[in-house]
């Protein structure tokens, strides 16, 4: 699929409505750019969320897998 798009003043374009509509892209959604041998290639940016432990939490961690590892089969005690 094919467009054509116009920068304006501020560096902003704007994609067609078609093309935003295929390809799933809304309002706010962010994009990469990047120069390529071929030209400007722009995609959808995808971000990953994370989560800063705090030391109660990463003792939460510890507990639980003290807790699971008291029902896992200890070394030499496999079933077999």
């Amino acid at each position: 699929m094919q467009g054509k798009i116009t920068l304006n003043e501020r560096g902003g374009i704007t994609i067609p409505a078609r093309m935003r509509e295929a390809l799933g892209l809304k309002a706010n959604d962010e994009l990469v750019i990047e120069d390529t041998e071929q030209g400007l290639l722009i995609r959808p940016a995808f971000s990953v969320p994370i989560e800063l432990y705090t030391e109660k939490r990463i003792a939460e961690f510890a507990a639980d897998e003290q807790a699971i590892g008291k029902l896992l089969p200890q070394e030499g005690n496999e079933p077999g």
